[in-house]
């Protein structure tokens, strides 16, 4: 009994091991292994809005796990923030690594709106009121219109195929460093809509 006991504290300690050690290789996680960590939520903590199927649950598994406190911060406000009553401007979670931008605007023309992307952080984009199309387009399919901006992070970029999201209050999105996007896009008549984007710095 008393070895049997020692060979199962043995075998548990391994297997503590190995799940610590995979947690130290995301990078070289499988596509099915990403989703299942992804699936199981652990890193939402509880909050209220749903991620919307078209993030990359690899990259996030990645990301999340290279910066864990900084994410955390990022849901722990979606968590446990009034969203509705948050004054438009720039808020700081934790400086400039973590911070929220709160717009308020009316949805536009798609022919006034550019495709985007960044090299120092991540975006949430998440719509309180009101609804909007965020586009999604391939780097393979575009081109440079207005070169990089260091001090906003953000450069601008004509494409030649892309997609629309809709995005309306109860789903969130992530869209990681160099992934393009378009947001604010009317969904048929152009309205107003109340938005937070929260900036994660890689």
């Amino acid at each position: 009994m008393k070895l049997y006991s020692i060979l199962l504290i043995v075998s548990l300690f391994i297997i503590a091991g190995c799940a610590a050690q995979r947690s130290k290789n995301v990078e070289s996680w499988s596509e099915s292994q990403a989703s299942e960590w992804f699936d199981h939520e652990a890193w939402l903590n509880q909050i209220g809005s749903r991620p919307d199927q078209s993030i990359n649950k690899k990259e996030f598994a990645v990301r999340y796990h290279k910066n864990r406190k900084r994410w955390d911060i990022a849901f722990a406000f979606l968590k446990d923030t009034n969203l509705d009553t948050l004054k438009v401007g720039n808020h700081e979670l934790d400086g400039k690594n973590v911070f929220v931008k709160v717009t308020e605007y009316n949805s536009k023309n798609p022919e006034d709106v550019f495709y985007e992307s960044h090299k120092n952080y991540s975006d949430i984009q998440y719509v309180v009121s009101g609804q909007e199309y965020i586009g999604i387009a391939d780097m393979l399919t575009a081109s440079v219109k207005i070169p990089y901006n260091e001090e906003k992070d953000i450069l601008f970029y004509s494409v030649q195929k892309d997609k629309n999201l809709i995005a309306k209050p109860g789903t969130f999105f992530i869209f990681f460093p160099q992934e393009l996007h378009r947001p604010g896009i009317k969904v048929g008549n152009s309205a107003w809509v109340k938005k937070i984007v929260i900036k994660v710095r890689d």
